[in-house]
């Protein structure tokens, strides 16, 4: 009698959305510092700030002049920290990124000088408080290390990755430094000046295996979160639309961290971002790494 061969179950492979019932378990959380232990600190290195600020305020004839001068500050360092004094006292809703560039100066001029607050209310404010202002410098603070958990992210996975796969060559900033721009890494790519976090390669036929970002998520919701999601999806599309067309293998993969992915759909929404592409996307925290992204995978 022939006996019947049963067809073997396929085990099924882990996706994000699977992580999801105890997703708290798959984070990582990055450690704080406590309030008001940081006051004594953040009063130290922002008292000079706040003098300088005072003198160049008190010695100014108008906010734009007042700006002006802030401008011309050598240290770039200290020209930052004076930039963000003057939105908190003269112009709140003028971009941050736009004062710390010293280029945008005259465009800041002309598209935000008619409500810079008026010089002589700037310093009545600004005398009306404390040197160091403790309220003031902590707000400071929070800038200090504001990138530093994705930095500390990326380094980790870089970390991680070469660990389990020495033999494939991960190439991008590990920590701050410049992105890696696709159109130095594939030829005619459709948007050249497109930034991503790593290329992991194949080193015997230096064939790009994957295209990765990371981020680390302290607090997320609403349309900020729909922002990195959608904007996740369209750059996925955009490299994997190259990769069909060129005949690559090339894949995407997000690094994703932080309490942040907890946070309203966040994480229904990553997972429906790698649904959209099956077996192209993969989304992952950190601790996820070393059981999700496999040499099987790579090569699919």
């Amino acid at each position: 009698m022939l006996s019947v061969v049963k067809p073997r179950k396929v085990k099924r492979s882990k996706t994000f959305a699977d992580y999801k019932a105890d997703a708290r378990n798959w984070i990582t959380l990055a450690t704080g510092e406590y309030y008001p232990d940081i006051l004594k600190d953040a009063c130290e290195l922002y008292k000079p700030v706040l003098v300088l600020f005072g003198q160049l305020l008190k010695g100014s004839e108008s906010s734009i002049g007042l700006f002006m001068q802030i401008v011309e500050q050598s240290d770039g360092w200290m020209r930052v920290q004076l930039a963000r004094v003057f939105r908190k006292y003269i112009s709140p809703e003028t971009p941050v990124e736009m004062l710390k560039q010293k280029s945008k100066a005259k465009t800041i001029c002309d598209q935000f000088g008619k409500g810079f607050r008026p010089i002589h209310k700037a310093q009545a404010a600004f005398t009306s408080r404390p040197i160091p202002d403790e309220a003031l410098c902590a707000v400071l603070w929070e800038y200090k290390d504001r990138g530093k958990k994705g930095y500390d992210l990326t380094e980790r996975f870089f970390s991680v990755f070469r660990s389990n796969f020495p033999e494939f060559p991960i190439k991008g900033p590990e920590r701050a430094g410049k992105d890696v721009l696709l159109g130095e890494v594939f030829e005619n790519y459709p948007k050249p000046d497109r930034p991503v976090d790593f290329v992991v390669y194949d080193s015997t036929k230096m064939e790009i295996l994957a295209i990765g970002l990371a981020r680390y998520d302290s607090d997320r919701g609403g349309a900020q979160e729909d922002d990195r999601t959608g904007g996740y999806l369209n750059c996925a599309d955009e490299i994997l639309t190259y990769a069909k067309k060129h005949r690559l293998r090339t894949k995407v993969i997000f690094v994703n961290d932080g309490p942040g992915l907890l946070l309203g759909s966040m994480w229904d929404d990553y997972a429906y971002l790698e649904r959209s592409r099956p077996g192209k996307i993969m989304v992952a925290t950190l601790r996820m790494i070393p059981e999700r992204i496999t040499r099987d995978w790579l090569f699919s």
